[in-house]
């Protein structure tokens, strides 16, 4: 049984896609000129500010990958059960300290 994709793509206009502000990317007159066109304003807040810096730079150590991933392949790849145990509860304690404040 083949199943097509849900939705179907539809075509872009690119009259409206296509940026026209002026000056510096959300600056004062960026923010004028989407209001002018119907565009609307968007604010980032500190909390997403705050993720976006703690996000890191992307890195990553590529041979660590290369060893679990070969280790899982070869089927020696053990699971400590514990960790990820106690780090599930550390951050379900972390929301929650969080969400009550």
């Amino acid at each position: 049984m083949k199943i097509g994709p849900l939705n179907k793509p539809q075509p872009v206009d690119p009259a409206l896609t296509e940026r026209k502000t002026p000056g510096k990317p959300g600056g004062p007159s960026a923010r004028n000129s989407a209001a002018a066109e119907g565009g609307v304003s968007v604010a980032i807040s500190a909390q997403a500010t705050t993720l976006a810096a703690d996000a890191g730079d992307g890195s990553f150590d590529a041979a660590k990958v290369a060893r679990v991933s070969q280790a899982i392949k070869d089927g020696s790849y053990k699971v400590n059960a514990e960790a990820i145990a106690d780090k599930l509860i550390g951050n379900a304690r972390e929301l929650l300290e969080r969400t009550y404040r």
